[in-house]
C-alpha cells in the first residue's frame, strides 16, 4: 500500500484538484474522486502528506453517508476499486480504499457548518460580540461549553488558498434559494444531531462539523466528505475539560504545531517532523476506530 500525495491518472481527464481530493471524469454522468493524503491548514496545502489519511477520510465518510441514507441520499456509486470499469484496473492499487465512483452532481455554493459546542473562531466570535455567526447566545458561557442548541452557521465556498467567510442566513438564502436553504439547514441539523448522539456512546464529543450538498436533477444529495477529522472537531469524552481548548481526534493538533512553529500561515507551509506526521495519523485512525470499531491497513509511514 502506498502513500498517495498526488495522483497522475494518465489517459483520465482530471476535472479539478482540490485541497485533498482529485477528480476525474468517467463519463459524463460520473466522477472519479481520489481522496489523497495531501495535509492542508489554514487554507494551504502543506508540503509533507500524511500516509494512509486519505483512506480513513475516504472510508468515514462512507461509513456516514450509509448511517444518512434514510435522511439523504448521496453521490456514491461504487467504493470497490477492483469493480471499477476496465479502464481504471491499471489504477487498482493507487485507488483501493481511498477512491469512489460518484455520480456528477451540481455543488451548492455553500458549506452548511453545524456548530455544537463554542470553540474555534465561534468562541473568539462570542468572546468579542456575544454572539456566533449572528446567532445571539446567553451571557457567561465558557469555551467548549456545549451550546443551549445545535448551530447552523452557513459559509461560503472558496477558493484554495482563499478562506471560506461566514454568511448570514439571508446570504446564503439569496445563493441557493430560501426553500433550498431550509432543506439543506433541516438536513444538516439533524444529521449533526444523530452522528453527536452516537458518536457520545463511543466516547467522541462532535464539536462542530461541516456538510456540503449538491443537485443531481434538482435532487438534493449529499457529496463530498462527511463527520471527517479534517472537517469537524472530534474530541476524546473522557478528557473533556469546560473552560479551555480540547485535546482531539482531528487537525487540531496540527494547526497547534503549526501555530507554535512560528510559520506565518502564508504559503509555503512549513516541513512536518516525523512524529509530528506520525501523531497526525494516530489521531485520526484513533477516531475512526472508535467510531467504526474497525481498523484499517495504512501505508507505512516511511513509503
Amino acid at each position: 500500500m502506498q502513500t498517495v500525495q498526488q495522483t497522475e491518472l494518465s489517459g483520465i481527464e482530471l476535472v479539478s484538484r482540490g485541497k485533498v481530493r482529485d477528480m476525474y471524469a468517467v463519463d459524463e454522468d460520473k466522477l472519479l474522486i481520489v481522496t489523497t493524503d495531501r495535509m492542508s491548514a489554514f487554507d494551504v496545502i502543506l508540503p509533507d502528506p500524511i500516509p494512509g489519511k486519505g483512506i480513513v477520510l475516504n472510508q468515514l465518510t462512507l461509513f456516514w453517508m450509509d448511517r444518512f441514507a434514510d435522511l439523504v441520499s448521496n453521490h456514491t456509486l461504487n467504493a470497490d476499486a477492483s469493480s471499477y470499469p476496465a479502464f481504471l484496473a491499471p489504477h487498482a492499487e493507487q485507488l483501493r480504499g481511498r477512491s469512489v465512483l460518484a455520480r456528477r452532481a451540481q455543488p451548492l455554493p455553500i458549506e452548511c457548518i453545524v456548530r455544537g459546542y463554542l470553540s474555534g473562531s465561534g468562541w473568539k466570535d462570542y468572546q468579542r460580540t456575544g454572539t456566533v455567526c449572528g446567532h445571539s447566545l446567553p451571557e457567561g458561557l465558557r469555551e467548549s461549553q456545549q451550546l443551549p442548541e445545535p448551530l447552523f452557521t452557513p459559509s461560503t465556498k472558496a477558493e484554495i488558498g482563499d478562506h471560506d467567510e461566514n454568511i448570514t442566513l439571508s446570504q446564503a438564502s439569496d445563493l441557493v434559494g430560501a426553500d433550498r436553504m431550509a432543506q439543506v439547514q433541516s438536513l444538516s441539523l439533524q444529521m449533526y444531531s444523530r452522528a453527536r448522539d452516537y458518536a457520545r456512546q463511543c466516547g467522541i464529543i462532535i464539536a462542530d462539523t461541516k456538510f456540503e450538498f449538491g443537485l443531481i436533477d434538482d435532487e438534493l444529495v449529499l457529496i463530498d466528505e462527511v463527520l471527517t477529522p479534517d472537517s469537524s472537531r472530534f474530541w476524546p469524552e473522557e478528557q473533556y475539560t469546560l473552560g479551555q481548548g480540547q485535546p482531539s481526534f482531528d487537525k487540531q493538533y496540527l494547526r497547534d504545531w503549526l501555530t507554535g512553529s512560528g510559520w506565518n500561515k502564508q504559503a509555503p507551509g512549513p516541513a512536518l517532523p516525523p512524529d509530528v506526521i506520525a501523531q497526525t495519523r494516530d489521531k485520526y485512525h484513533q477516531a475512526y476506530t472508535l467510531l467504526t470499531g474497525e481498523t484499517l491497513a495504512l501505508p507505512d509511514l516511511s513509503s
